[in-house]
């Protein structure tokens, strides 16, 4: 379509034609984000491959203390007078070895099986006593933990190698090795954003990976109510979790629960996200047109209800919800105006109906969400310049007009990320949906969920009430990964990525 034909498109031709567009390019998109996946692992094999190469090398280059480092750390460093490095390097090994023999090496050898003595109890004379046998959850805990203290002493065990062949070739250009001040000064000057990200690199591994590296590997157990340890077992039944989320005939009620939360994941993702941006800004419009009175008054009660703990307010409407709650009884006073007899008003606005209830947590979610949406947009509606509106309006164009081709398309450019970010996090909010409704209507079609369960409220659900912790653990990964593709894919296709520089 040529240029001029899409500026004489009116707003709702322009929608359609974009979003034709999108989902018309969007398989060739999905393609090529797995086929840049496909490249990235490609190309960390190559580089495992040219590490491997160079670890030869240095190996044949080196002389005999550079050799003997690739089994006794340090001892290059040392050889060349790098003392404190090669004591460093020499008490790594050294403690990796006694965590091995004393404790790593019992956990990671049951890491195939996770265990194969169960906890019995055995008849002592007049007395029953617990023997004690494997624990399943232990095992595979301090097993991910000996494998990432085993990587970890790997990379120690690369430098080590690399540090000594570096002093060698120093010493042999007639050079020392630099010393413990001179390396000092290095980390607190050339090096220093090493200093300052080494402890907390520290504590996302310790407080994020590691958790997270046990979670995925839970999804490829059977660790549920049947096999919880320490007085029964699980084991690995490698995809079976994930088989069985999508396999409709043989896990029917999973599969179907999956299946009828997803969509409606989707749809409220989108609801909610799109709901609150444009009616944010539709508020934020008028809040800052010229001639409105009292701007700092409406800011500020936005403001105030943003203070207010979203907790606070999602309970509070849930109690007005309620059959015998604020709206019925505001709708009996009303209905009574009119006709004095007329029966109370009991709507189960949550407890009955799922379309209604999934309109009313769609109506509330405006409520806590708009007011955030109206202060970010606040900000970037000021920064639009005027001399856009100017010749708009000299040109004859409208409110409307001017908000499809000017205001709208600035917003999109400018919030396209946060637009994203905001889309996943609804993917994800456990709040509005839990605290709201707690998932109901109730229904018996669905595996422990309700009508307006999200995936995330279920797989609450299935961890806290049922202990399928399995089953939890494989939905929070398809979770992950639904988010990653999609925010990868819309945020690599919008024009904040392709356009960094300016907005036309």
């Amino acid at each position: 379509m040529k240029y001029i034909d899409y500026v004489q498109l009116n707003p709702f031709q322009r929608f359609a034609y974009n979003a034709k567009n999108f989902f018309k390019a969007l398989p060739g998109r999905v393609a090529g984000f797995f086929k840049a996946i496909g490249n990235a692992i490609v190309k960390f094999i190559t580089g495992i491959g040219k590490g491997f190469a160079n670890y030869g090398k240095t190996f044949v280059n080196g002389d005999i203390m550079t050799k003997l480092s690739y089994l006794i750390f340090g001892i290059g460093d040392i050889s060349k007078g790098k003392y404190y490095k090669g004591v460093l390097f020499f008490a790594a090994e050294v403690l990796y070895i006694l965590y091995m023999a004393s404790f790593g090496w019992g956990y990671i050898s049951k890491f195939g099986t996770l265990g194969t003595v169960k906890t019995m109890q055995v008849e002592d004379g007049p007395f029953t006593k617990t023997v004690f046998g494997d624990n399943s959850m232990l095992i595979l805990l301090y097993s991910v933990l000996t494998i990432v203290i085993t990587i970890a002493v790997f990379v120690v065990y690369i430098a080590n190698i690399k540090d000594a062949y570096r002093n060698q070739l120093l010493v042999a250009a007639g050079k020392k090795p630099t010393s413990l001040r001179t390396d000092v000064k290095d980390f607190l000057d050339g090096k220093y954003h090493i200093t300052l990200l080494s402890f907390p690199v520290l504590m996302i591994g310790v407080f994020q990976i590691l958790p997270l590296i046990f979670m995925i590997l839970i999804a490829f157990t059977n660790y549920d109510a049947k096999h919880l340890p320490p007085g029964e077992l699980f084991t690995w039944v490698g995809f079976g979790n994930f088989t069985s989320v999508f396999d409709v005939a043989g896990s029917a009620t999973r599969a179907t629960t999956f299946i009828g939360l997803a969509k409606w994941t989707i749809i409220w993702a989108v609801c909610a996200t799109f709901t609150n941006y444009i009616l944010g800004m539709i508020v934020a419009l008028m809040i800052n047109k010229k001639g409105i009175k009292f701007k700092a008054l409406w800011r500020t009660l936005f403001v105030i209800a943003i203070a207010v703990p979203q907790f606070v307010s999602l309970l509070l409407m849930n109690q007005m919800l309620q059959v015998d709650g604020a709206f019925n009884v505001l709708l009996t006073d009303i209905a009574r105006l009119f006709d004095p007899s007329a029966a109370e008003v009991q709507i189960k606005w949550v407890a009955s109906d799922p379309t209604l209830a999934k309109v009313v947590v769609i109506i509330v979610n405006l409520w806590v969400g708009i007011p955030y949406t109206i202060l970010s947009m606040s900000g970037i509606l000021m920064n639009i310049p005027e001399d856009l509106y100017e010749s708009a309006r000299i040109d004859g164009a409208g409110p409307v007009k001017t908000f499809t081709s000017i205001t709208l398309p600035y917003m999109l450019f400018v919030t396209a990320p946060q637009l994203i970010t905001q889309f996943v996090g609804n993917i994800n909010n456990f709040n509005v949906i839990y605290l709201l409704t707690g998932g109901g209507p109730t229904t018996e079609q669905y595996y422990q969920a309700g009508h307006t369960d999200i995936l995330v409220t279920w797989l609450f659900k299935l961890t806290m009430t049922q202990q399928d912790y399995n089953l939890a653990a494989a939905i929070g990964i398809i979770v992950f990964i639904i988010c990653a593709v999609l925010s990868l894919i819309v945020f690599n296709s919008s024009k904040s990525a392709r356009d960094e520089e300016a907005f036309s």
